[in-house]
């Protein structure tokens, strides 16, 4: 049974318009500009929300890529966030322990659509792998919101928004910020994460899209992957490091290959040779910085996109209408400011005050 809601809160109503949502579907590589303040645009305002017979409660699902990484756990605290303060609402997480495997990724998604939840909000692992499964979620009344990294579908109509970074301009942060620490001269690693994320794939093209500007930069390796975990992108790391004995700079695109490469430089006794910036946060990847072992961290925020896209489904499923495109932020911490109040909030999100 369906109930129909055609008021949302005043809090809901000011956070979706405050934070201006773009048009973007996340899967073009080129920079998402932020939009001012507007009227969002509509996406089927008048889909009413389907309450739980048996809570009565608006239930969502909340799908990460993985489970493990302290960025998957800051998002989780931001949709528990946005469930605490909605009322009538309740989330369930479920995803995959690690970020490559994606067919247990689709087992959760059918999963829940079995179940019949009120709406799904899922950070794609695959972003051609899933877009057959997010349909047939729209096919079964079960809308869909799309977080942290873009599925190839269309807008408004396989899904009805996309929350994340802007991934393509927080690579050609990584990419100038590299070059400032080498003073615009040298020889360069980019070590890639996965095939098929669309997330990573933008950083690793902002990054390559802007060094090229630096004509004194040479990109050395740019064609190996980490893969999914912080052991095999070790892995990928010693045999590039071994490789090339003489380069003078590194940039990987997220948490698990930038700790990975961290822990070969650190093997190798290279980690004062060679400037490093990374992408994400972690305690480990912090202290690091703090050592003079990273020269930069690109960051997200992770607790503000979980947080808006429960927001956003919840926004959707109650009448009213939301932007398909929101951009969550994108920063560049470095050892400089680093212990600013800004950059201390992004750097160590306070996720456990939520899952607690």
């Amino acid at each position: 049974m369906r109930a129909n809601h055609t008021i949302v809160t005043l809090g809901i109503l000011s956070w979706v318009v405050a934070f201006g949502l773009g048009c973007n579907d996340g899967t073009s590589s080129a920079p998402v500009e932020s939009t001012p303040l507007a009227e969002p645009a509509a996406t089927d305002a008048e889909t009413p929300g389907r309450a739980s017979a048996k809570t009565g409660l608006l239930e969502i699902a909340v799908i990460p890529k993985g489970t493990t990484h302290v960025f998957w756990k800051s998002i989780h605290g931001g949709a528990v966030r946005a469930e605490q303060e909605l009322d009538g609402v309740r989330i369930t997480w479920k995803g995959p322990i690690k970020e490559d495997d994606r067919d247990e990724q689709i087992k959760v998604v059918q999963n829940f659509i079995n179940i019949g939840v009120a709406g799904i909000a899922i950070a794609p692992l695959d972003d051609t792998a899933l877009v057959s499964h997010v349909r047939e979620a729209v096919q079964e009344d079960i809308p869909v919101v799309v977080f942290d990294s873009g599925l190839k579908g269309e807008p408004g109509k396989d899904y009805v928004s996309y929350v994340s970074t802007d991934n393509y301009k927080g690579g050609v942060l990584g990419a100038k910020r590299l070059a400032e620490v080498l003073g615009e001269t040298g020889r360069i690693i980019l070590l890639r994460y996965q095939v098929g994320s669309a997330s990573t794939d933008n950083r690793e093209k902002g990054f390559l899209d802007e060094i090229k500007k630096y004509p004194n930069i040479e990109v050395v390796s740019d064609n190996q992957y980490a893969g999914a975990t912080s052991e095999t992108a070790q892995r990928k790391s010693e045999n590039l490091l071994n490789r090339f004995t003489d380069i003078d700079g590194i940039f990987c695109p997220n948490e698990s290959s930038t700790f990975g490469m961290l822990l070969a430089l650190r093997s190798a006794y290279r980690v004062s040779k060679v400037k490093f910036v990374g992408f994400d946060s972690s305690p480990k990847l912090v202290e690091a910085m703090r050592q003079g072992e990273l020269h930069g961290l690109v960051l997200q925020d992770p607790l503000r996109m979980g947080y808006l896209a429960v927001k956003t489904m919840v926004a959707h499923l109650r009448g009213e209408s939301v932007r398909q495109r929101i951009d969550t932020g994108v920063h560049m911490a470095t050892p400089e400011n680093m212990d600013t109040q800004a950059m201390r909030d992004l750097l160590s999100p306070p996720f456990q005050k939520y899952l607690n």
